[in-house]
Parts: structure tokens; sequence; C-alpha cells
């Protein structure tokens, strides 16, 4: 199901064909490999086992029947605590799911909402359900056929749309750990977009609503939850952090001006020089020249 050693990768031959793949979980597998980042969703039924799950920041041991979700955007890891996991995996991408009702059910569902627990453990009647839709995919994947496609793809919305009415109920962790976990994940996205390179390499993130999308919540969302956690807002925190590293670009390297302005996202040098000025009181030139 998961990476299983340092050369062996998820089989992903399927998703560049039809951009879904379906396997069952089979056999005693060692523990997976820290998941880089991918261009794939991914949905696993776990039937049977006893596993310690690492997703993002957060650990939880699940035995018994539950469902898995793991986003791109979010690594995670999968240790088996006993031998004999069983269930099934499925991996899609997101263009897979391209009707309206498709990306809808993928954006309200746990697969998105890195707020809530990835984790979803299901009741004996939960569990049939869910089994019966792997089962159909498996069946509709094995057999090859194009057109059952569509039929695929109703599955996935239905295990996203009943996921979705089961979490709220299965929660593992209440609104404030919520919120603080949405704003370590910020704070840690905010991190990684830094230090600055290279100036033909300029910052993807630079607003509130950029990181927002990047971790898949709304933006009043994030703003509440990094406002609540940490007394700052989401811009606030940004703005220091590019100006902090446009100091150091200023001090510590021979690039001009409109080198530094591009790697930190301003389109034009005046925006960043108008920029710098309203948050140090003086021009990127003047500091420069301060220089010791």
């Amino acid at each position: 199901m998961e990476t299983t050693g340092a050369t062996r990768r998820p089989d992903t031959s399927g998703l560049k064909y039809k951009g879904f793949k379906i396997h069952e979980v089979s056999g005693d597998e060692r523990p997976s490999q820290p998941h880089a980042r991918r261009d794939y969703y991914k949905i696993v039924l776990v039937t049977a086992g006893n596993t310690l799950i690492t997703y993002g920041d957060n650990t939880v041991a699940m035995k018994g029947t539950y469902l898995f979700f793991s986003n791109p955007r979010v690594a995670h890891r999968v240790e088996d605590l006993e031998k004999g996991r069983r269930g099934y995996a499925c991996l899609f991408s997101e263009d897979f799911i391209n009707s309206r009702e498709g990306k809808n059910a993928l954006r309200d569902s746990p697969l998105t909402r890195v707020e809530d627990s990835p984790v979803i453990a299901l009741n004996e009647a939960q569990a049939s359900f869910m089994k019966s839709l792997f089962v159909k995919m498996l069946e509709v994947y094995r057999d090859g056929f194009p057109a059952c496609m569509p039929l695929v793809k109703t599955c996935i919305e239905l295990i996203l749309q009943d996921a979705s009415r089961i979490q709220p109920s299965q929660q593992l962790t209440g609104r404030q750990y919520g919120t603080s976990r949405i704003s370590a994940m910020f704070l840690e996205l905010l991190a990684k977009q830094f230090p600055v390179e290279h100036p033909g390499e300029p910052l993807l993130l630079r607003s509130a609503h950029d990181y927002a999308k990047a971790l898949s919540v709304h933006v009043n969302y994030l703003n509440r939850s990094v406002k609540s956690s940490t007394g700052k807002s989401t811009s606030a925190h940004i703005s220091g952090r590019i100006i902090s590293e446009a100091k150091a670009l200023l001090r510590h390297t021979n690039w001009n001006v409109a080198d530094i302005a591009y790697s930190l996202g301003f389109e034009y040098p005046t925006y960043f020089n108008n920029y710098f000025k309203r948050a140090t009181g003086q021009t990127p030139h003047v500091f420069r020249k301060q220089k010791v």
C-alpha cells in the first residue's frame, strides 16, 4: 500500500493512463518511508490491521476498520504495529474528478480539509457500505473498460460524501486542536519558502489567499486559526518573513534591488521599494548602504 523501502515506490502507472488506480492491500508490509509530495489523492479502506499513522505533525494509532485519506500536499507515514493489514487502496488525480459534483465532493471531504482528521473509524454498517464501493471499483478497473470510468467516479464521490457525513462524529480532536494544527501547518509552509536561493525562482506563495489555497482551507478559516494560535494575523507573518528575507538579501548578496524584488514575488521594483519602506522606514538602497 505504501512505499515499503528506500528503492520501492507506489506503482502509479495506471494513473498516467486513466488518472485512477486501485488495488487490494494484502500481506505483511514493512513500515513505509515518509511519503513525498505526489500529484494524486489516495483513499485507503483498512478492513483489518493495527497501524500507526503519521500525517503532517499528528500521529494516530488505529486498529480495526477505518478510512485513511492522503492529500498530496501533506506527507504521511504508515507503520504496521502487527502483521496482517488488509483492505483496499485507490489513487486518483484531481483531473480524474472533473465534474462539478466530483470537485465539490473533493473540496468538502477529509481529503482536502486538512484541519480535520484524515482517519475515520467505521462501524460495521459503514464498513460494509464502503467495502462494496471499493469492490465495485476494483472489478471495473480489472475489466479495463474505459466506458465504465463514470461508475468509478460515482463510487469515489459516494465515498467522499459519506465520509463527510461521518466525520463530525468521528473527529479525534476538537476545534482547538484543529485551529492549532492548521496554524502550525501554515507556519511550516511559510518557513519552507525561505531562504531564497536564486533571483530566477520567485516566491510562489505571497498572500493569505495563496497559503489558504495551498493548504486547501478557506482563507477566513486560516486567518482565524493563525490569529487565535499566534496572536498575529496571517498577513503579518508573511510580511514579517518577506521583510526579514529582504534585509538578509540586501546585506549578504550582491543582487541588485530589482533582482531581490523579483525573487520575493514583486512584479516591479517600485512595488518592493514602497513595501520595504512602509515596513522599515527606509528604502532598500538606503538600508543597503548602511550594511556593516
